[in-house]
């Protein structure tokens, strides 16, 4: 495979200071921090002073230089930085950082200047970062391109932000605590390469075991989230974002001309991409270290051990402040705890074994908690009590958790009469925290870490496994409000929609006089509802558009007038089409929801659940969102997550509602935010749900022609499963085989196929020695962002049902956006069979049909076989001028 494109940007081998007069200081300090971090590739200044910076000879000009330079680091002002940029273009500068700022912080003026900026860039294929950062470094190459005034130790920890000053303090902090990285990354206004182009990068980055992500904005959703996914399949992604409420977010919006979006999205977008987000900085750190450790949780059930009854009770507050649960002990645990610790013990949890506890009641009570088969970690809280021997009791904790194959962690609080224990703690490799509450906090990163990542690895069609919908139908509804310039469906055409996706609605049927209402009513039946009809109108009960419980004939008429004359006097400008008439709803274990659809301006369609009626009321603000496609995994999440929760298992007197018919309602409307992009807002409110069934009692659609995408699904920010991509192939010899996309429960199909690969099969795919995949390359190769690569997959089906893999052709989007890289393996027993030149052919058209204009692969020249099978299907070969063993193939598209 090729090197990534920012290779240049994190491992250049020369690189060129730029600045001018007024910028001079920060030139100084970039060319400063590249000599002290010893840097071993070209270094050269250009700026138009005759005097050195830094013991640096100026050039006068790009055009000077001697020899090639990879990157530029750019610190002049906005009337220079176009010539700049032609300037690198010219001498083939592969990637530059432009420092200094100016630009989309000066409204549109400046903005029109970045955007001149980004199309110098493209034209001439440059990677450009900026403006308004603070540089680039890679401590493990000595290579510190930054203008911030701390030094950066090597670690294993990647730091990528979009504000130079979080970053600068960061770094500062760093330095401080000894804190190292392995990479580097302030973007600043992101104005070409993006936050999910770094992240891209690290996640291949093998001297990269986790990520610290700061987020400002959000410019692509879908790039973001692709590169955020596949980072985090890989290693542990911590976010933090600023502008989480009202105030923030003014105060964001003061500094850039980009949407800021909806926090509560955002937070669901992290959840679906499998990272853990944090609000504090303090806890940024703590999250990395502890997800980097290693540790891993089943679920999110904490055990904690306590030789003070204070701390075990903060921890048990923050616990719940977190929605974190703490273990229920088992009855064999809280006999074994009862043997260990004195008769007057509380006999609860937090378990506490008193202030006179000693190394082995440690041992024994912690050993107890991880043998727990309902406790999934423990957190060992200590105080330095009367004659405590902190160090000690930390040997007990060690002794403990030696085989444990659950996390234990541990606050020793206090500080000169702890020191010893904590160092043995950490020598031990046992995380250790100042506080229980950061103690908790750390165990619940794990905990979310493995919810999220267990949402990540969900992969939803775009249509549910329930019966197909009428999407034509629902299209044509809708278009045809559209045309009448209309931008709300009336009720009967929301309802129709709404049954176009089976979702089940209220009969109803609408009338214009009093004399129609009574036909309907005897229609339906009583008793009814009545409720006015209105394009003008949304909350019909705000108006007085609503009667309820009529139970005769000769009420019909009288509430027909009545409720017309009511809303004619409080909305007087309203258009009044009539009435509905529905059945009166009897369900006594009901629980009324509101489930619809919102649009986002950086992530798009949102499907959000809350409470409806009286509900609403007790449990304010408590809608929850998630980001669609869903499927009953995710729908059963989005519901476990809403305060509502409680109420819809069994509660009181009142059985536990239907699940699988709420799920597959939600299942429904994330179909809707799927293959209805002109949908602006969507509400069913109130949605009931019994043990029996769901059923829609009020809905209100909203469209808008400009939420039209260019492309199917472009209007998503996490791309479906292409399931409209699977097809049958029949071969020259007869066989019949299943051809798909490939799905991340793929894993072991796929490891067993290269693991069944000849040698020289292997050789010729991988281009080395490879026995099997490593977790990694499993990860990455199953877990595909299905709107920037594409897997197919072959599968022969045995007589059991069982699939087996015989072959995977994949490509993958270049960061030009306009060619792509293909790969092709195929089993060796069914080699000759005509199957890869028919996989090649389905791939060919996929990238043709998403708008690639080039397909480009990298055989080796002894691979005889798969060079025919080019020419037959017309790639263009030529040698690699890099490596003579290696033929590039060319196809366009």
């Amino acid at each position: 495979m090729r090197k990534h494109y920012l290779e240049s940007l994190f491992s250049p081998d020369a690189v060129a200071v730029v600045c001018d007069e007024a910028y001079a200081t920060i030139g100084e300090q970039v060319l400063t921090n590249l000599r002290s971090g010893a840097f071993a590739g070209a270094i050269h200044l250009v700026t138009a002073g005759k005097h050195k910076l830094a013991g640096y000879k100026p050039r006068a000009a790009l055009a000077d230089l001697d020899g090639p330079v990879a990157l530029a680091i750019v610190a002049a002002g906005t009337e220079h930085q176009a010539d700049i940029m032609h300037a690198c273009g010219e001498i083939g500068v592969k990637a530059v950082v432009i420092l200094s700022g100016g630009f989309s912080e000066m409204q549109e003026c400046g903005l029109a200047f970045q955007n001149e900026l980004v199309e110098i860039a493209r034209r001439y294929h440059i990677a450009l970062v900026g403006p308004r950062c603070l540089g680039i470094a890679r401590p493990r190459n000595h290579f510190n391109a930054t203008s911030a005034r701390s030094p950066i130790r090597e670690g294993k920890v990647a730091l990528v932000t979009q504000s130079g000053a979080f970053c600068s303090a960061i770094l500062d902090w760093a330095d401080d605590a000894g804190f190292g990285f392995s990479a580097v990354a302030s973007l600043g206004a992101t104005s070409d390469v993006k936050l999910g182009d770094v992240l891209d990068y690290l996640a291949q980055d093998p001297h990269t075991s986790s990520i610290l992500l700061y987020v400002e904005r959000i410019t692509n959703a879908r790039l973001f989230l692709s590169g955020l996914r596949a980072a985090a399949r890989l290693k542990p992604v911590v976010v933090i974002k600023s502008g989480r409420n009202d105030a923030g977010a003014r105060a964001a919006a003061s500094q850039m001309q980009t949407p800021l979006g909806r926090d509560e999205v955002f937070d669901a977008a992290i959840r679906r991409a499998g990272a853990v987000r944090v609000t504090i900085v303090h806890q940024l750190f703590a999250a990395a270290t502890i997800l980097a450790s290693g540790a891993r949780v089943k679920e999110g059930r904490l055990g904690v051990v306590t030789n003070g009854g204070a701390p075990g009770v903060m921890a048990a507050d923050w616990a719940g402040d977190a929605d974190l649960a703490l273990a229920q002990l088992s009855d064999d645990t809280m006999e074994r705890l009862s043997d260990a610790l004195p008769d007057y013990w509380t006999c609860s949890h937090p378990v506490d074994i008193l202030g006179n506890a000693d190394a082995e009641r440690y041992q024994k009570v912690v050993a107890a908690l991880l043998d727990d088969p309902g406790v999934d970690g423990v957190l060992a809280l200590l105080t330095p009590q009367g004659f405590t021997d902190a160090s000690a009791c930390a040997d007990g904790v060690i002794a403990a958790s030696t085989k444990a194959r659950k996390p234990v962690l541990a606050s020793w609080m206090g500080s000169k009469l702890v020191d010893e224990g904590r160092k043995k703690l950490t020598a031990a490799g046992i995380p250790q925290f100042m506080s229980p509450e950061a103690g908790v906090d750390a165990f619940n990163y794990l905990a979310r870490y493995r919810r999220n990542q267990s949402a990540l690895l969900q992969v939803p069609e775009p249509l549910s496994e329930h019966p197909d919908p009428d999407v034509h139908g629902a299209k044509t509804m809708i278009d045809h409000a559209l045309s009448e310039g209309r931008s709300t469906l009336t009720m009967a055409e929301s309802r129709a929609v709404l049954r176009a996706f089976h979702i089940p609605v209220l009969p109803s049927m609408v009338a214009a006089s009093a004399a129609e209402a009574l036909i309907a009513a005897e229609n339906i039946g009583f008793p009814i509802a009545m409720k006015i009809v209105s394009p003008d109108i949304e909350h019909k009960s705000e108006v007085g558009g609503v009667r309820l419980n009529i139970s005769e004939s000769r009420a019909v008429a009288a509430a027909y007038e009545e409720l017309m004359r009511d809303v004619a006097d409080r909305e007087g400008d309203a258009q009044l089409c009539g009435v509905s008439i529905e059945p009166m709803v009897d369900r006594p274990h009901a629980r009324e929801l509101l489930v619809g659809i919102s649009r986002d301006p950086v992530f798009g369609p949102v499907i959000h659940m809350g409470p409806a009626g009286t509900a609403a009321e007790a449990l304010a603000g408590q809608t929850q969102v998630a980001l669609p496609p869903l499927n009953d995994f995710l729908a059963r999440e989005l519901v476990d997550r809403t305060a509502v929760s409680h109420y819809l298992r069994q509660f009181r007197k009142m059985p536990a509602v239907n699940m699988a018919a709420l799920s597959e309602v939600l299942q429904r409307v994330s179909e809707m935010a799927c293959e209805l992009p002109v949908i602006s807002r969507f509400e069913i409110n109130p949605l009931l749900v019994d043990e029996a069934s769901a059923v829609a009692i009020e809905a209100n659609i909203h469209v808008a022609a400009d939420s039209l995408a260019t492309d199917h699904y472009g209007h998503m920010a996490i791309h479906p499963y292409p399931a409209d991509m699977q097809s049958r192939l029949q071969l020259t010899d007869g066989a019949e085989i299943l051809m798909r996309p490939i799905r991340p429960e793929d894993g072991r199909s796929e490891e067993n196929f290269v693991a069944n690969l000849s040698a020289e099969s292997k050789y010729f795919r991988f281009m080395h020695g490879l026995d099997r995949l490593t977790p990694s390359m499993l990860a990455r190769f199953t877990q595909i962002d299905y709107d920037r690569e594409m897997a197919l997959v072959a599968i022969q089906q045995n007589s059991a049902g069982e699939d087996t893999f015989i072959g995977v052709v994949r490509y993958v989007t270049n960061p030009d956006a306009n060619s792509c890289e293909f790969a092709l393996a195929i089993a060796d027993e069914w080699q000759s069979h005509g199957l890869g030149p028919r996989l090649m052919e389905r791939l060919i058209d996929i990238a043709r049909e998403r708008g690639l204009e080039t397909m480009i692969g990298e055989v080796l020249a002894q691979n005889a076989r798969m060079l025919r099978m080019c020419k037959r299907l017309g790639f263009r070969a030529l040698r690699s001028p890099e490596d003579p063993e290696v033929v590039e193939v060319t196809l366009p598209l």
